[in-house]
């Protein structure tokens, strides 16, 4: 998709009738991202109900085999009541009596699973009226479906999110700051059963370590200096809902003992509280920080990292998604332009590929505060090389840093040239091994600084060191 779908489709609403929440999932974030708006249904009979209870959608997905009301029946129904509606009937069975029954009911097009989201979008565009198209205008980006991809990485990423959000497990989200960890940890409550309870959020990283303890669990009024009355926690707030933990490698020691029984038992005390409070509260963790190191250097519990960890999301960085800037980028443009009242900024292909050219080290967020800068600070409507050379004025990494992944890429292709096995952990150990030497050199054999300068536990360090003796002084 480019920048120029972004403005496409906002005032078409559609309906997606599936009982398959991965797929159901997946098209309609495919659809909101092309900037429709999207309504999403489990099978065909709550879809009927809404046809009668609002206005009609402009478009509909439906699959053909689902409990009840099968997709046939479905479409029979929707023509009866609104003959120009079009219909795009999908399914993963294309025999020629679902094919020819869909046509003869009506259907706009009959779509195969498994199928290409941009084939589906392309799809939806075609079905839609031209004049419901091209009648776009800037609205409010709706909350929680900010998380926008097209790539390999988040496609895997949404069918993961639309297979966990109906599970009551535990998910740790990890990748680099401003990937998207709390548009996740949304999505996953946004289609889970506990969508119509709240979504609570916490940086535990943002809070005090003798303030975080009351943050989660709440107290009671003079529970200690200046508690005047009781605070309810986000425990007890997020009730029936989902809690989202950003930052949780972040969190004491002691409090991950209290975390761990809530996770545990579903109650807790509040600070200086005496009545136990029970709670039904779906946990979702996220970190920037390798917590199986962080275990084994002693300062996050291994219990709790199991309670924490049932599945593991890593969110790719921008770096590794840079296909989606397009995407990306006409979004953020066209928010910008929503809150500052201005037309929406284009930004053709020789501005897109010097985008292309940065390693953003701040993701998204970096991202999407460029655009902003963009869209006030840009004279023109198009956005030109000239207007990023003067905004965009990204910190150059060292040249130690932006040229030694060059030689290790060689040695991977030579490595993999050579049919090698183990090539990781025969790399990693090495990687380890310069690292620690230029450490311990830099230090002059200091064990405990040199683990300070590459942000690991001394133990760590020791255990990579092995046998390695101290030098003598």
């Amino acid at each position: 998709m480019t920048s120029e779908r972004a403005g496409k489709g906002l005032t078409a609403r559609v309906w997606v009738v599936d009982d398959d929440r991965a797929v159901r999932f997946v098209l309609a974030e495919a659809l909101r991202d092309a900037g429709y708006r999207v309504q999403a249904f489990d099978s065909a009979r709550p879809a009927l109900d809404a046809l009668g209870s609002e206005a009609a959608p402009d478009l509909v997905f439906t699959d053909v085999r689902m409990p009840g009301v099968d997709g046939l029946a479905f479409l029979d129904a929707l023509k009866a009541r609104h003959p120009q509606l079009p219909v795009i009937v999908m399914s993963a069975y294309t025999d020629i009596a679902s094919t020819a029954g869909a046509f003869r009911g009506g259907a706009h097009e009959f779509l195969s699973k498994p199928f290409d989201l941009d084939d589906a979008v392309a799809l939806a565009d075609r079905a839609l009226p031209q004049a419901l198209l091209t009648a776009a205008v800037v609205e409010e980006p709706v909350a929680g479906q900010e998380l926008l991809g097209n790539t390999p990485a988040m496609r895997a990423l949404f069918r993961a999110i639309g297979r966990l959000a109906q599970a009551p497990l535990g998910v740790l989200i990890t990748g680099e700051t401003g990937t998207g960890k709390e548009l996740v940890a949304r999505a996953l409550h946004r289609e889970s059963p506990r969508a119509g309870k709240p979504f609570v959020a916490l940086n535990t990283a943002a809070i005090p370590a003798e303030l975080l303890e009351s943050e989660l669990f709440g107290h009671e009024a003079g529970a200690f200096t200046g508690a005047n009355k009781r605070q309810v926690g986000r425990f007890e707030q997020a009730d029936g809902g989902t809690l989202f933990l950003d930052e949780i490698g972040d969190m004491p020691a002691s409090l991950q003992t209290r975390l761990l029984r809530v996770l545990a038992e579903g109650e807790f005390f509040r600070v200086g509280g005496r009545e136990l409070i029970r709670v039904d509260v779906r946990v979702i963790a996220a970190t920037h920080q390798d917590l199986d190191s962080l275990v084994q250097d002693g300062r996050f519990r291994a219990d709790l990292l199991h309670r924490l960890d049932v599945v593991r999301l890593a969110l790719p960085p921008l770096r590794e998604r840079k296909g989606d800037l397009p995407l990306l980028a006409g979004r953020f443009l066209a928010e910008a332009a929503g809150k500052l009242g201005t037309a929406v900024k284009q930004l053709p292909a020789d501005a897109l590929k010097r985008l292309e050219q940065h390693d953003w080290p701040g993701n998204i967020r970096e991202l999407e505060n460029l655009c902003w800068r963009l869209a006030a600070l840009a004279p023109g409507e198009t956005i030109t090389v000239k207007d990023l050379k003067t905004l965009f004025r990204p910190a150059p990494l060292p040249s130690a840093q932006a040229d030694w992944t060059r030689p290790l890429a060689a040695a991977v292709d030579a490595a993999l040239a050579a049919e090698e096995v183990d090539i990781h952990a025969r790399l990693r150990e090495r990687f380890d091994q310069v690292l620690l030497e230029a450490a311990l050199a830099h230090t002059g054999d200091h064990r405990q600084q040199a683990a300070q300068k590459l942000g690991l536990g001394r133990n760590t360090l020791t255990r990579k060191l092995g046998a390695r003796p101290r030098k003598k002084p």
